[in-house]
């Protein structure tokens, strides 16, 4: 069984602190095909409470994480005019070791966001 998981964050640059209470969907893709595996909201420390993708659901391939970033911007004031700059980011990656652990974190702002590999 693979040793593998998966685990995301959320850090809104614009204001300098965690992004609480962002909805994050988890999807397994394989060609055209999207396929929901995962549903779960941030933490006050803007992380999940628990790995997106634990060791026991864990498989290689490729994976897309949609960040619901326009909910949290219109939440905390920060959306301006719709519509909006940034609503659903999808950050499609992929996952080829079985056993390590990937952390693919958002770092959010209402006009820009970057991602990178974590740890």
């Amino acid at each position: 069984m693979p040793e593998g998981y998966l685990t995301t964050h959320v850090l809104d640059t614009a204001r300098g602190l965690p992004a609480a209470g962002v909805k994050i969907a988890l999807y397994a893709i394989s060609g055209n095909s999207h396929r929901k595996i995962a549903e779960t909201e941030t933490n006050a420390d803007g992380r999940t409470d628990a790995p997106i993708l634990p060791r026991d659901r864990f498989q290689t391939g490729t994976y897309e994480l949609v960040f619901f970033a326009g909910d949290y911007l219109r939440a905390t004031g920060q959306a301006g005019d719709d519509p909006l700059f940034l609503d659903e980011i999808p950050i499609r990656f992929g996952m080829a070791d079985g056993d390590a652990h990937y952390h693919v974190p958002l770092l959010l702002s209402p006009y820009g966001y970057s991602t990178y590999r974590g740890s």
